[in-house]
């Protein structure tokens, strides 16, 4: 792996969901046994405890990075730069200033491959990091697999996603530049909770705008955005120029992430001691979520085991791309050669119903143009869609990555998402967001292949956060309410002749 990072102590062994025991007199649940000793650890619930399992600790201690990655250091062919809304030409950093912090432009457009994280970042990334790695041993024998199953798994961070990677080193930048207030977007909730989480830590203003469907069929995201002290406005609002055009056009509008990221960016402009925070996406965004993968690469050294496939939800982008970037790395070098797989919804599906052009990262236009995939920068997924994932293009970074061939994209409806989740929850205990059952629903289906097939792949997982705000979904589901959306091919043909027609 070579010597590019240096780690902060702060040891956490790998350990899998059979080694616990809650019997004999002198070891307690969740004891591990290190050397001969025993070690408390923090188990994937948050709570320390005790574990019963011999471990080399020298071989199982793993440590948070003090470095992200950044993957286009590594790139021979480099993505597209991002365009002037007005001019189409390339964005120079200076006419990103009104929205962004300076450190985080700078780590936007660098190419340097290892960017240092701040000590005061570390500090309370120290909070729930490093998380979990853990080996799914009891689905295996539900679905009676020779496959080997695990999931890194997210859902331990005060927010309960992987979202406050990037939450804390943004609003930390921000704090370091004088910013006063930072204004977002959310969906389902978990970008728009953490961004709340980190301003209450370094004491910022924080507003954020959540997509309208969302704002009403999860009230305790939006209570837990108000608990750390966030104001929260249902999208499209009244409030912005951009969102009362919208509810002028269509007053029931569900609205969407696009809408959204309008209304922020409209106010961060316009407010000369606020600046807009973004939780995928972008580059620096993707930088930060690099930690899930360094630490991930390192805990399966630790066991002995190497991916034969990688699999994680997309929706922007961000949790895939934190935990494959790395192991990308790796795979350019020649020392692994895992198959990378993108799993995104069936009602929302960029990757592989979109086309890669230049749009608008948001409805209203007021956006860089990104080199993409994108089903239209209006595209408004249906209410109904269960999970978070509804943006309307894929992270410029991974549509290149995708474009090189470096990774594969499927889509799979809710349903069978739903399902896979069920089952996930009812063997391995956590209920998944609805976000990463899509990452379940393939891990199922490649561990029922290597059941018929006889072949033992070790199958990586990206589990990115717990569904306790996201009960609502799961009673559709088990009531039978929740159906499968069906492709609108005309609407999004409708929505792709919108797309701004830009010479690459």
């Amino acid at each position: 792996m070579g010597t590019h990072s240096v780690f902060n102590p702060n040891p956490l062994p790998t350990f899998t969901s059979s080694t616990i025991s809650t019997k004999g007199d002198k070891q307690w649940p969740g004891c591990l046994m290190l050397n001969g000793k025993q070690m408390h650890v923090r188990l994937s619930n948050g709570f320390r405890g005790r574990a019963r399992s011999v471990i080399n600790v020298n071989s199982t201690a793993i440590e948070i990075p003090r470095q992200w990655y950044n993957l286009v250091a590594d790139l021979a062919i480099k993505p597209l730069p991002p365009l002037h809304p007005k001019t189409f030409e390339p964005v120079k950093p200076e006419d990103l200033s009104p929205l962004f912090a300076y450190e985080l432009i700078k780590q936007e457009v660098t190419d340097e491959r290892f960017i240092d994280i701040p000590e005061e970042v570390i500090d309370v990334y120290r909070l729930w990091r490093p998380t979990p790695l853990i080996r799914a041993k009891r689905l295996e024998k539900l679905l009676d697999t020779p496959a080997r199953i695990y999931y890194k798994y997210e859902g331990v961070s005060p927010a309960g996603s992987h979202k406050p990677n990037t939450a804390v080193p943004q609003v930390y930048y921000n704090a370091q530049q004088g910013v006063k207030n930072v204004v977002t977007e959310t969906g389902a909730g978990q970008w728009g909770s953490s961004l709340a989480f980190a301003c209450s830590l370094f004491g910022l203003g924080c507003e954020v705008w959540q997509v309208r469907a969302s704002y009403y069929q999860k009230p305790y995201r939006k209570l837990m955005m108000q608990t750390w002290g966030a104001k929260v406005h249902p999208s499209p609002s009244d409030i912005t120029q951009a969102g009362r055009k919208i509810l002028q056009m269509d007053p029931s509008s569900p609205g969407s992430l696009g809408i959204a990221i309008s209304e922020a960016v409209e106010i961060a402009a316009a407010t000369d001691d606020t600046k807009y925070c973004l939780g995928s996406v972008l580059n620096h965004v993707l930088l930060h979520q690099t930690v899930i993968g360094e630490e991930c690469i390192r805990q399966m050294e630790a066991i002995g085991e190497t991916p034969d496939l990688i699999i994680g939800c997309t929706g922007g982008g961000s949790n895939f791309a934190g935990l494959s970037f790395p192991f990308i790395r790796e795979k350019l070098k020649g020392k692994i050669n895992p198959v990378i797989r993108a799993v995104e919804p069936a009602a929302c599906p960029s990757l592989t119903k979109g086309v890669y052009a230049y749009d608008f990262g948001d409805t209203a236009g007021m956006t860089p143009l990104m080199k993409m995939h994108t089903l239209g920068h209006d595209f408004i997924p249906d209410p109904i869609h269960a999970g978070g994932l509804r943006y309307h293009g894929m992270a410029p970074l991974i549509s290149h990555v995708h474009e090189l061939g470096f990774m594969e994209a499927i889509s799979i409806p809710q349903t069978e998402c739903f399902q896979g989740a069920i089952r996930f929850a009812r063997s391995e205990g956590i209920i998944p967001a609805p976000e990463p059952t899509h990452a379940i629903a393939a891990t199922i289906q490649e561990a029922v292949r290597c059941r018929e097939s006889g072949e033992s792949k070790v199958i990586l997982m990206a589990m990115c956060g717990h569904g306790h705000f996201d009960l609502a979904s799961y009673e559709k589901y088990l009531q039978g309410s929740l159906v499968d959306l069906s492709f609108e091919e005309e609407k999004i043909k409708e929505s792709l002749a919108k797309v701004p027609q830009v010479q690459a």
